[in-house]
C-alpha cells in the first residue's frame, strides 16, 4: 500500500565554509549571464524553492551564519533554527533540523546540503513518488548519479528516529550503511544531486560548465 507522509525540508547550512573563503549558502546561483544584470538569488534562496513544492514547509539549519541567512530564509517562505553548537558537525545540525521536523508535527524530511547548486523540482517529485510507492520497509530514498549517492534524500520516520538516537559525532552516511536494507537508491538524470562545490576552483569551475 502507497504511503502517504507529510514531508518538510531540511537545509543544512551551519558550516563556516572555511576552505571557500565566504558563505556557500550566498554564493550567486544561477551564473551571471552575459549582458544581464547580476542574479540576486543565491545557492540558498534557489534551494528552498526547489523543495518548497514537495514539502510543507522548509527549515534552514543555521550557525554562527543565522544573522545573514535568516533575512533569505523568510524572503523565501522558510524558516531558521540554529545549532548552538555547529562545531560538533554537520551530523548534529542534521539532528537539530530532524527535531524541528518531529516538532512540527512531520513524518517525513527532504534533506539536502546548502555547499551545492539545487536539484530541480523535478528530480526532488521523482525521490518523492519513489518514497511514497516504496515498501513499508524502506525508509529512505537515496539520488545516485553514476554510481554516486547524493543529496538530496528522503527518510521516513524510522530512520529520522535512528538518526536521533546517534551519537552527535556521527556520520549520516555511517547510519545509512548500518541499515543498508532499508534504504532505496534511485537513479536520477541530475548531475546536481552528487556535487560538492567546496572551494573557489570548485565553484569557478560549475559556473564554466553551467
Amino acid at each position: 500500500m502507497a504511503r502517504s507522509p507529510s514531508f518538510a525540508g531540511v537545509i543544512l547550512a551551519a558550516g563556516d565554509s572555511s576552505r571557500m573563503g565566504t558563505d556557500k549558502a550566498l554564493l550567486p546561483w544561477p551564473p551571471q549571464v552575459e549582458g544581464q544584470p547580476p542574479s540576486k538569488d543565491s545557492f540558498l534562496s534557489a534551494t528552498i524553492r526547489s523543495l518548497m513544492l514537495a514539502t510543507d514547509f522548509v527549515v534552514i539549519v543555521a550557525g554562527r551564519n543565522e544573522t545573514a541567512l535568516a533575512p533569505i530564509a523568510y524572503a523565501n517562505g522558510a524558516s531558521v533554527v540554529s545549532n548552538p553548537d555547529p562545531g560538533r558537525g554537520q551530523f548534529s545540525s542534521l539532528q537539530v533540523g530532524l527535531h524541528e521536523v518531529l516538532n512540527r508535527g512531520r513524518d517525513a524530511a527532504v534533506i539536502t546540503l546548502v555547499d551545492r547548486p539545487p536539484v530541480s523540482t523535478a528530480t526532488v517529485q521523482l525521490l518523492k513518488d519513489a518514497f511514497e510507492s516504496a515498501p513499508q520497509n524502506v525508509w529512505a530514498v537515496v539520488p545516485e548519479f553514476s554510481g554516486q549517492h547524493g543529496h538530496p534524500y528522503l527518510v521516513g520516520r524510522e530512520l529520522i528516529e535512528v538518526f536521533l538516537q546517534a551519537s552527535a559525532t556521527a556520520s549520516a552516511r555511517d547510519v545509512e550503511h548500518r541499515y543498508q536494507e532499508h534504504i532505496r537508491y534511485v537513479e536520477v538524470s541530475d548531475p546536481f544531486v552528487a556535487l560538492n562545490i567546496n572551494t573557489p576552483e570548485d565553484y569557478a569551475a560549475l559556473l564554466a560548465r553551467h
